[in-house]
C-alpha cells in the first residue's frame, strides 16, 4: 500500500511504525472472511482493510469524523486478522495507533466519555472488590447489562502453602480475585500437584489491558513500567523462574510490554526481558500431563474449549491447550468456527452491547450444536460471557481439572 503521510506525522514514532505496517497491505481482502464484526455487518468500513484505509486516511489529513471513531471503536481487536493475514500485517499494532490518534482528533459524545472514564475508575479501583460484593446482593434490581457482569459465585477453597524447588509468579490481576476466585486457588492447587510453588503478586497492579483499551494508553504504559519494576528483579534474582497467566487476556497484555515500550529507552531492554519469561498456564503444566491424567477422576463426558482470541491470534497458542486437555483425557468435542471471537473482548461487552450479544449468540449456537456437557476456556472474560447466554457451566479448564484431582482423592 502506498503512503503519504503528513509533514507532521512523518518523523514520530507512531508515524514511522504505521508507515512500516501500512505498506505491508496488499489489499488482498483475505481477513474480511475472519473478521467477525465484518461477518455481522457487511460494511466494508467495518473489516481490517476497511479500517486500515481509515487509519491511513487520517494519517494522511485526510477527514476524520465520529463515523471513524465508530467503525475503529467497533472492533474487537480480536487479531484473527493477523492469523489470516499472508502479508504479515500487524493490524493490531495499527488499530492502536489509529484509534489514539482518531482520539486526539476527534472529542467522543459526552455519554461514552463518561462511560469509559466511569469503568476505568471503577475495575481499577481499591474498592472495586466492595463494590462488587454489594453489587451481588442488589444483583436482582440492577440494569441487564450490570447483572450480566455478576457472575454467580463459586467458592475458591483452600489453597496449599508447600514449599517447592520450582516458583513462579502470578500476578493479581486487577478482576480476577474478585469476580471468580476460583480461578487462581485451582491453578494454585494443580501447579502444587505437579511440584511447582506459586508465589502471588500483590504488589502490582493491571496489567494495562483496562486503561489502554479505554483511552488511556499513558496510563496503561505507566501501570507496565510499574509492573515490570516489581517482576523483573524477581526473575533476574531466581526467586521465580517465570511469570504465569491464567487468563489469557492478561497473559496477552504483558506479553505485548516490549512492543508497547519500545520507543522507551529506559524500559524496552526491560521489557524485552521480560516477556521471554511469560507463559500462560497450559505452557507450564503441560510438561506434567502424563502424570495428572493418572491422577484424575470424574471428568465430563462431553467437553467443548473455546480458544479465546488472546489466547490463539494474540499469543499464537491454537493446539496448546487443546493437546494438553487431550493428554489429560477430556473428550473435546469440534464446533464451527472456533477462531472467531465470542464477543467478549474485554470491555467490548460493556460499551457495544449489542455486537457483543450478537457474535455470543453465534459462538454458543456452534458449541451446543456439538452437544457438550460443558464449555471451557482459558479467559475470564469470555467464560464470564459465555455463561450469560447459557445454562451449560462454563468454566476455565483449570478449575475442571482442579475437581477431578480433588475427586480422585
Amino acid at each position: 500500500m502506498q503512503t503519504d503521510l503528513a509533514p507532521w506525522v512523518k518523523d514520530t514514532d507512531f508515524g514511522r511504525d504505521a508507515d512500516a505496517i501500512l505498506r505491508r497491505c496488499v489489499h488482498c481482502g483475505f481477513c474480511l472472511a475472519t473478521c467477525p464484526t465484518y461477518q455481522l455487518l457487511g460494511d466494508e468500513r467495518d473489516s481490517p482493510r476497511g479500517r486500515i484505509y481509515l487509519i491511513k486516511q487520517a494519517l494522511e489529513d485526510g477527514e476524520v469524523t465520529v463515523e471513524t471513531q465508530k467503525h475503529l471503536d467497533r472492533c474487537l481487536t480480536c487479531r484473527n486478522c493477523e492469523t489470516t493475514c499472508p502479508s504479515g500485517v500487524e493490524y493490531g499494532a495499527l488499530v492502536d495507533i489509529g484509534r489514539d490518534l482518531v482520539g486526539r482528533k476527534v472529542k467522543r459524545p459526552f455519554g461514552q466519555r463518561v462511560g469509559h472514564a466511569l469503568l476505568r475508575r471503577t475495575l481499577l479501583s481499591p474498592w472495586f472488590g466492595v463494590a462488587f460484593r454489594m453489587g451481588r446482593l442488589v444483583r436482582p434490581l440492577l440494569p441487564e447489562i450490570l447483572r450480566a457482569k455478576i457472575p454467580q459465585p463459586r467458592p475458591a477453597g483452600t489453597v496449599p502453602r508447600n514449599t517447592h524447588v520450582r516458583t513462579v509468579l502470578m500476578p493479581v490481576g486487577c478482576v480476577q480475585p474478585t469476580m471468580m476466585p476460583s480461578i487462581d486457588a485451582a491453578t494454585i492447587r494443580v501447579l502444587d500437584a505437579v511440584g511447582i510453588g506459586v508465589r502471588l503478586d500483590r504488589g502490582s497492579g493491571c496489567c494495562g489491558a483496562i486503561n489502554f483499551h479505554l483511552d488511556a494508553q499513558e496510563r496503561a504504559r505507566d501501570q507496565m513500567r510499574a509492573n515490570i519494576d516489581a517482576w523483573l528483579p524477581l526473575l533476574e534474582n531466581g526467586t521465580v523462574e517465570a511469570i504465569v497467566s491464567d487468563a489469557s487476556g492478561c497473559g496477552a497484555m504483558i506479553k505485548e510490554y516490549a512492543h508497547h515500550l519500545k520507543h522507551d529507552p529506559a524500559y524496552a531492554d526491560k521489557a524485552r526481558r521480560l516477556i521471554d519469561k511469560v507463559v500462560d498456564v497450559a505452557e507450564i503444566v503441560a510438561p506434567h500431563a502424563a502424570d495428572l491424567a493418572a491422577r484424575l477422576h470424574g471428568l465430563p463426558a462431553r467437553v467443548a474449549f473455546h480458544p479465546p482470541c488472546t489466547l490463539q491470534h494474540w499469543q499464537n497458542l491454537r493446539g496448546v491447550s487443546e493437546r494438553l486437555l487431550a493428554d489429560l483425557g477430556f473428550n473435546l468435542v469440534p464446533f464451527a468456527e472456533s477462531h472467531l471471537c465470542c464477543g467478549s473482548a474485554g470491555t467490548y461487552s460493556v460499551t457495544q452491547p449489542e455486537l457483543s450479544k450478537a457474535l455470543r449468540a453465534r459462538k454458543l449456537g456452534h458449541i451446543l450444536e456439538a452437544k457438550p456437557d460443558c464449555i471451557v476456556s482459558s479467559n475470564i472474560g469470555c467464560i464470564g460471557h459465555l455463561q450469560t447466554g447459557t445454562d451449560l457451566p462454563v468454566r476455565h479448564w483449570i478449575e475442571v481439572v482442579d475437581q477431578a484431582l480433588s475427586a480422585a482423592k
